[in-house]
């Protein structure tokens, strides 16, 4: 693999001359001061801290700019940060990996110092940007690998040492400690973020339970037989209702309730009362939000109690659910078949079939249609996609 240094011209990199030129007198003292002044940064103004390290490089190295590039492997590119001084007008331009001083820097894990890489690299020529020297190190942010580059740049030559790679390497140690830290604060803030969504969005739920489970028993008092009977059809009708509600997949990418999928939902109301061997169930997919997944799972639980009861399901026959978008609504067929002949329809609607007229006409704006076919009954059900996702 080619690497971003390869025949690049001597004359330009000269970071053999780091150990070679005398070091000039370091000032421990200004660079505690200036370590003490990124911690403070740190702990009262932590979005300050990177352009004030590059400032500070800057300053204790004598330097004319300095700045940070970050690798992007989106782009194969370099991205310039914080840039300080009369380079500060290309902040946020992009260099390329594998033909750029940074890009040979990461490749060599060492400090680089290069002279009027202009000459070199065209898109700094192009830029009529002149760079007598260059001193880059590399940038770890809590890996092994360096993910960018601290450089400073002089306005002559002869001008950066070993001392100063020195400095600046512990510059880049402290900016990818801030780095890491600015990162996690951004991943614990989003978590926070994400926690108080998930907690709005649990009382909303919990709240919708209430409010359908409140409305299910008055419904079953007024027409129920027995208590026996309320007791057993409420128990069903709650237990289809927290199948549905298992089935709600809570994405936080997502700022909507929760979903699931129409299929899985079918399955899962039907699959108590039928082996999968009498089951067709066939359809693309469609997304079903929460208060939807409700209303779905109470149609679909009265019409397989009903098969089971009376239809296909009492004989082990078979029930085929297919649905398809036409537009902005979703036509939905139930056909049962191999149960006992029907030599007509029902003499009288029972709760449980105004329960479905009534639930795809209110929640879901839809129409129902039921034909009582000798081989079994056939439902026709259209519903408003925009409510599916509700």
């Amino acid at each position: 693999m080619q690497t971003a240094f390869a025949k690049l011209d001597p004359v330009v990199d000269i970071s053999d001359e780091l150990g070679k030129r005398p070091e000039s007198s370091p000032d421990y003292l200004r660079e505690k001061l200036a370590l003490q002044d990124l911690a403070l940064q740190m702990a009262e103004h932590p979005e300050q801290v990177l352009p004030r390290l590059v400032e500070l490089a800057k300053l204790s190295c004598g330097a004319d700019s300095a700045g940070i590039s970050l690798f992007e492997a989106e782009g194969d590119v370099f991205r310039w940060h914080h840039l300080s001084g009369v380079l500060s007008t290309f902040s946020g331009a992009t260099t390329p990996r594998r033909f750029s001083p940074c890009g040979v820097c990461l490749d060599r894990h060492l400090p680089v110092l290069m002279k009027n890489p202009e000459a070199v690299y065209d898109w700094i020529a192009d830029a009529r940007i002149v760079v007598p020297e260059v001193l880059l190190v590399p940038l770890y942010i809590g890996s092994q690998e360096p993910l960018g580059t601290l450089w400073i740049v002089s306005r002559e030559g002869q001008h950066f040492d070993s001392g100063h790679a020195r400095v600046i390497s512990e510059f880049a140690s402290f900016a990818g400690l801030a780095l890491k830290m600015i990162g996690t604060e951004e991943k614990l803030k989003r978590a926070l973020d994400d926690q108080q969504t998930l907690t709005k969005e649990m009382s909303h739920r919990v709240k919708n339970v209430f409010a359908v489970a409140d409305g299910m028993i008055r419904v079953s008092a007024k027409n129920a037989d027995s208590p026996q009977k309320m007791a057993e059809d409420l128990s069903a009708r709650m237990h289809a209702l927290a199948i549905a509600h298992s089935l709600v997949r809570r994405s936080f990418a997502d700022v909507q309730a929760g979903t699931t999928d129409l299929s899985a939902l079918v399955l899962a109301i039907l699959s108590p009362h039928a082996l999968e061997t009498n089951l067709d169930i066939q359809g693309p997919l469609v997304p079903v939000a929460e208060h939807a997944t409700n209303g779905l799972a109470l149609i679909f639980h009265e019409l397989a109690t009903n098969s089971a009861k009376y239809g296909a399901l009492s004989r082990h026959g078979t029930v085929k659910v297919t649905w398809q978008a036409e537009g902005e609504h979703l036509t939905i067929r139930w056909e049962e078949a191999g149960g006992p002949a029907i030599a007509a329809p029902p003499s009288k609607k029972g709760f449980g079939s105004a329960l479905v007229e009534r639930t795809t006409l209110s929640q879901f704006g839809g129409t129902i249609h039921c034909d009582w076919k000798p081989s079994g009954l056939h439902v026709i059900m259209c519903v408003a996609l925009g409510k599916l996702q509700r």
